[in-house]
């Protein structure tokens, strides 16, 4: 099946709120899997602003016709139309795109966005979806503190082809204020076209957003897959005119229901007595639709397997799914034939349209009136028919109603279709299909920017000090209740510790006075401290309690304690657990000391330092180690400070040598 993206499931990745889900934040947010794109003039057209507008709407329609006219939308086509003024948002053009359950649409149309401000630099394109700023999702770990759900709609736009983030106002930032409304578009539109480089992203968010739509427009042929289906004559031909109506067909057998299934006993419209071998391009996502559906057609359908073992099974199965599909679109459809689409193909917009397609070499040489050529300018008919001349009060027609129509008015030769399929080209490899652990470990590692670890990496020395510091880091930052935040560098400064301000908040816990100390501690101190004084003395003791003590007395006595039960723990199994900080030559008379022993009688005995690092290394390995290559607490902290460590090399040769 296709990889999942990184905002369809899993985890969250850590760091800042995430501005998304901006439903009831003052604006009807999109349906689900459906994305909404808008451009804006950056300058205000005055009352010519309507038929800048639209003159746009057509420019870009016949600019990106190349790059639009093969692709295959999942559900629904990019398609631009003029909105008037509403409200707090001003005049623009825009429209709305299902995308389903192939997210690569989504990003695809946020590349177009991107293009088209970049030809276009008179337009602020903006580009949404039922998760709100899903741009901001995406580079989640590298955003401003500031920015929130709450106030993050209306402020990122792509402008002259990059992205831009309007911040707070100097007054709300001067005054921390998080919850500021958020700008409205026309406000948005005149700092972006007084001041736009000042707001252009931070490079690492820009650099987030870049990575997912980069490889366009070259990644569109990758994303299609192209097999032997043994179909229908008449879906066959359908199919060379309109390689668009394969989503749809895919679509309604994948969605079918039993009443759906109902008019598939007869196939009236496609029966199975004339069927050829032929060559369908799908996405990669339709194909794995088509391909893991376990269905039997019903006996009275006449459409039957060959064993599995057979060498063109999957291709008559495939072809009979697809039948099933446009059988269901046909049943569903009004039986009256649409007005003749011919018609729009006469004017000069139709003419505009296609001397840009020639200009830019979208036949790519071929002679004019050949097999090709007509192949690709039924393409292009497609996607001026669907995306240009519907006007925005017009009735969309079915794509059953399309599919009747081009079958009267397609002759069939099945001799021809014979012919083609001596010579059909090799299908693509659907290897991808499957996907070992391997291949989805190496998956959620690119999600992370991490590379794969290489054979002899276990070889490699890691900076175990790294992963000390970090640790260090992510201790001594502040968490509130969204969470704990998530040092991501090493590099940032070292954790320092100021006595005085460690002095102030002890004292503002405990308070001045002797008397608001626990007095199990008190009493415990006197008994360690005094234990040989007489009655006298502990008098004494009490009466100096009553008087006032200072912090640094406090801390002193503290301390005093502290050292005390470090002592007293030395030189059980609890101190000799820990990893000491190694002594030079002079500190030999500390470990002379040391070496005595317990029984020595020795008071004063200098207690070598604990190597905390040293320590805190060895217990996150351990941990580590223990977690035997599955997730765990040590991996997630790491991980998620960007720390990786190898695979424990012990264990796998521990499991090399168990298994041979």
């Amino acid at each position: 099946m296709p990889p999942p993206h990184p905002r369809g499931g899993g985890a969250s990745p850590p760091g800042p709120a995430r501005p998304g889900a901006m439903e009831g934040i003052g604006r009807a947010a999109p349906a689900e899997d459906t994305v909404r794109y808008r451009f804006f003039a950056a300058a205000a057209a005055g009352s010519g602003g309507e038929a800048l507008l639209r003159r746009c709407a057509e420019a870009i329609v016949v600019r990106f016709a190349p790059l639009l006219a093969s692709y295959i939308w999942q559900r629904q086509p990019f398609r631009l139309r003029y909105l008037p003024p509403r409200g707090d948002t001003p005049a623009h053009i825009g429209g709305t795109t299902a995308f389903g359950d192939n997210v690569e649409d989504e990003w695809f149309i946020v590349y177009l966005v991107r293009e088209i401000t970049r030809a276009f630099p008179g337009l602020a394109g903006r580009v949404d979806d039922n998760d709100g700023e899903f741009l901001l999702i995406e580079a989640a770990d590298f955003l401003p503190k500031w920015l929130n759900p709450e106030n993050s709609d209306n402020r990122v736009f792509f402008y002259k082809g990059e992205l831009h983030i309007i911040p707070l106002s100097d007054t709300d930032e001067q005054e921390c204020d998080l919850s500021v409304a958020s700008p409205t578009i026309s406000q948005a539109l005149t700092l972006l076209s007084t001041r736009s480089e000042e707001f252009l992203a931070a490079e690492p968010i820009r650099t987030a957003v870049y990575k997912r739509i980069s490889g366009y427009p070259e990644k569109i042929q990758a994303s299609f897959h192209r097999a032997h289906c043994y179909l229908p004559a008449g879906i066959a031909a359908v199919l060379r005119q309109r390689p668009s109506l394969v989503a749809a067909a895919v679509q309604a057998f994948y969605l079918r229901d039993p009443v759906d299934l109902r008019a598939c006993r007869s196939f009236q419209t496609f029966p199975p007595d004339k069927r050829v071998m032929t060559v369908v391009t799908f996405t990669k996502c339709l194909y794995a639709q088509l391909m893991q559906q376990k269905f039997v057609p019903d006996r009275r359908s006449g459409y039957t397997l060959p064993l599995p073992s057979h060498p063109q099974y999957k291709a008559y199965e495939l072809g009979m799914k697809l039948a099933h599909g446009f059988e269901i679109l046909c049943s569903k459809c009004s039986k009256v034939s649409p007005d003749s689409k011919r018609a729009v193909l006469s004017g000069p917009l139709w003419e505009r349209f296609l001397r840009s397609l020639k200009e830019k070499k979208y036949f790519k040489g071929e002679m004019e009136g050949s097999a090709k050529y007509l192949d690709l300018l039924h393409m292009a008919e497609d996607y001026f028919q669907q995306s240009v001349t519907k006007p925005e009060s017009s009735v969309e027609v079915s794509p059953g109603d399309e599919i009747l129509t081009l079958l009267q008015a397609t002759t069939i030769d099945l001799k021809e279709f014979e012919r083609e399929a001596a010579c059909l080209p090799p299908e693509d490899d659907d290897s991808w299909l499957e996907i070992t652990p391997g291949d989805l470990d190496k998956l959620l590692k690119e999600a992370r920017n991490e590379s794969l670890l290489s054979s002899n990496e276990e070889e490699q020395k890691y900076d175990l000090e790294a992963v000390a510091e970090s640790m260090k880091a992510f201790v001594s930052k502040v968490s509130t209740h969204e969470g704990a935040e998530m040092p991501w560098s090493s590099d940032e400064s070292h954790v320092t510790f100021d006595v005085d301000s460690f002095t102030k908040a002890l004292d503002r816990i405990l308070g001045v006075d002797s008397e608001e100390l626990d007095s199990d501690d008190l009493d415990e101190e006197e008994e360690f401290d005094f234990s040989d004084e007489d009655d006298e003395g502990l008098d004494a003791e009490s009466e100096r309690q009553d008087q006032e003590v200072s912090p640094n007395e406090l801390i002193g006595s503290l301390k005093s304690y502290m050292n005390e039960m470090d002592r007293e723990l030395a030189h059980t199994s609890v101190g000799k657990s820990f990893t000491m900080q190694k002594k030079g030559a002079s500190s030999a008379k500390a470990a002379m000391l040391q070496s005595v022993g317990p029984d020595s009688g020795t008071e004063d005995t200098e207690l070598t330092p604990v190597d905390v690092d040293t320590n805190l290394v060895a217990n996150l390995l351990e941990s580590y180690s223990a977690q035997s290559g599955l997730a765990g607490p040590t991996s997630n902290i790491l991980q998620s400070m960007g720390v990786h460590l190898p695979e424990n090399a012990d264990h796998i040769g521990s499991n090399n040598r168990a298994t041979e």
